[in-house]
């Protein structure tokens, strides 16, 4: 993964009382095992004048996502945790963003910073600005109608490609692109099938739509989907991995489809799978299995995004959000999504 400037930690430069104060949190070390609020240090620096081409902006909500984890692993440390933000502009020498402007951009975990729109950050993307859309909140930007959303949106539709009166299964169904996933497939006409880990989110499963849920702790898969997919799996839409999706896959349908979006059981380390050889069984039943970065759909992705706010508009997609108050908090939010603390998207708001 390329390291951009935005996440390099400068020494912080004599203190100048014209110069504006900006707050980011340090990854320090790589995680080992579960990550630790030890992880992480909050620092404070100058920040200097703008030059031609760059923007100063204040974060108004922070994401925090599961895939941080493994994929802070490829930076060097210490460096600035990476992630995104929705931001306003508060300064601007570039003529695209003026100051007011609504961003979202990949500049890490940084309550306030200087960044050039024209330079990708990470390799999830750059500077973008969001278009503004009646009765949605700028954290929709981070969740429903940004990464998430769109996550769940290309990855469903365009690897799955489920039809009408399919099923459609979904590990991790209560996250934040889970949960999405679900309400989609329902959009299209299939039946759904959700595995989360505890009786609450099986609650809020069948409230936003889905036909079956299942708390995993409580049940096999195996015999969850007797009870619910007797005639076998269409599509699975996999954010877990390990045990439960070698389960599934043995359940799927002859020409099934699998969305490899995430394996969260693995993020932590701790014993491996027990998985079985599933080739043979995707040779004879003409399984389709792929893995996919929502990078790829990036020139569609206002597209795909107007089109979820449309959804959410019409009272079709149900937005959950776990909402944790104050910058100071986003490591704890973050160390939240591997104990399940979340319900839908977690965000941070600044």
């Amino acid at each position: 993964m390329p390291t951009s400037k935005a996440f390099e930690v400068e020494p912080l430069r004599k203190r100048n009382p014209k110069m504006v104060k900006g707050r980011k949190w340090i990854l320090k070390q790589h995680f080992s095992g579960e990550p630790k609020i030890d992880d992480f240090e909050l620092v404070e620096e100058e920040l200097p004048e703008l030059k031609n081409g760059e923007i100063m902006f204040r974060s108004l909500y922070i994401s925090v996502d599961p895939y941080q984890k493994p994929f802070s692993a490829s930076n060097p440390v210490p460096s600035t945790m990476i992630g995104s933000s929705v931001a306003v502009v508060e300064k601007s020498k570039h003529k695209g963003f003026p100051e007011g402007a609504g961003i979202v951009l990949y500049a890490g975990w940084v309550e306030r910073g200087i960044v050039n729109p024209d330079e990708k950050l990470s390799f999830l993307g750059g500077t973008w600005k969001y278009p503004k859309i009646k009765g949605l909140s700028p954290s929709m930007m981070l969740g429903a109608c940004g990464m998430p959303g769109l996550t769940a949106y290309f990855g469903l539709l365009r690897v799955c490609e489920p039809k009408s009166g399919e099923t459609v299964v979904v590990s991790g169904a209560a996250g934040a692109v889970g949960s999405m996933v679900g309400q989609i497939a329902k959009i299209k006409g299939a039946k759904t099938i959700g595995f989360t880990g505890s009786d609450e989110k099986v609650k809020t499963l069948k409230d936003i739509g889905f036909d079956y849920a299942f708390n995993y702790k409580k049940i096999s898969v195996e015999d969850a989907l007797k009870e619910s997919a007797p005639q076998g799996v269409d599509c699975y839409f996999d954010n877990v991995g390990g045990d439960m999706s070698t389960s599934v896959l043995q359940n799927m349908a002859q020409g099934g489809r699998v969305s490899v979006c995430g394996a969260i059981s693995t993020y932590n380390g701790g014993k491996p799978s027990k998985c079985v050889d599933l080739l043979p069984l995707f040779l004879f039943t003409e399984l389709k299995i792929e893995g996919f970065v929502v990078g790829r759909w990036e020139k569609e992705h206002e597209a795909g995004l107007r089109e979820l706010a449309r959804w959410i508009n019409e009272g079709k997609l149900k937005a959950e959000e776990t909402v944790v108050e104050g910058f100071e908090n986003t490591p704890q939010a973050f160390l939240g999504l591997f104990d399940g603390s979340n319900t839908g998207k977690m965000v941070v708001k600044v």
